[in-house]
């Protein structure tokens, strides 16, 4: 990812409010915004709006460029084109990297997941009955085991996964992702920026359906007058459309931007 130097910028913005005469209170009244989230500007803690780059540069009568770069630059250089791709890839990343927005997602993340949770512990103590009335201790253990084990990673993946990939995915082509215990490979898609935050929520998507539908699943087919191979091939069948389902969403949705 293509990211803003949070202190060169804050830098960069107190040395302009300072020649330009402004204190942060007066500099945030004409942005419309506290003098505390200047403050946090200044000191690189968090980042203004995207929509407010326009209307800061022409208050300091800087450009956007220097905003972005965090530096004074020469007015009669010219810039080469790789060089104007980065500052579009900043200001593009610019309207997402924000400390604030982060933490909305992840709050909206956290209610939807713990919802989920609440409804499969439901279901499980739906299941506990059912299959303990159907002398089907054995199966229960290993629901428990399986829905411990998509909780355990729905958590790692909903929380602490990295939303964002470093600048060489950009720049490479990278198929595979590694960082702690999680570790990806798909051959066919590179990974990069444009696509990652869509296939970690394809992810996401499917961890806590499993983990809601295990239960329902396991009492079904445990429950249904079958032999016992019949049975096994049940099962089967259900863990072949689960891998097939989440991977081929997975290049749908890389497709799509692709």
């Amino acid at each position: 990812m293509f990211e803003i130097d949070k202190n060169a910028f804050g830098s960069f913005l107190s040395e302009q409010r300072k020649e330009k005469g402004y204190t942060q209170r007066e500099l945030a009244e004409k942005l419309f915004v506290s003098d505390k989230a200047v403050s946090k500007w200044e000191r690189g803690v968090s980042m203004p709006d995207i929509s407010l780059l326009v209307p800061l540069s022409e208050i300091l009568d800087v450009s956007v460029t220097e905003l972005l770069e965090g530096r004074r630059m020469d007015q009669d250089s010219e810039l080469d084109a790789e060089h104007v791709e980065q500052i579009v890839k900043k200001a593009l990343a610019f309207s997402e990297d924000t400390p604030e927005k982060a933490g909305d997602r992840k709050k909206k993340r956290l209610g939807i997941f713990c919802a989920c949770a609440l409804v499969t512990l439901i279901e499980l103590a739906a299941a506990y009955w059912c299959l303990q009335t159907a002398d089907a201790g054995e199966v229960f253990s290993k629901l428990i085991m399986l829905d411990g084990l998509l909780l355990v990673f729905g958590i790692y993946i909903c929380f602490f996964v990295k939303e964002y990939l470093p600048s060489y995915y950009d720049e490479n082509s990278i198929h595979t992702y590694s960082d702690g215990i999680f570790r990806m490979n798909i051959p066919g898609i590179n990974l990069n920026n444009s696509n990652w935050p869509y296939l970690l929520k394809v992810i996401r998507v499917w961890l806590m359906g499993g983990m809601m539908a295990a239960p329902a699943i396991c009492m079904a087919v445990t429950l249904v007058p079958v032999s016992g191979d019949t049975r096994d091939g049940i099962w089967k069948a259900i863990a072949l459309v689960c891998v097939i389902g989440v991977l081929l969403h997975i290049y749908i949705e890389n497709r799509k931007r692709s």
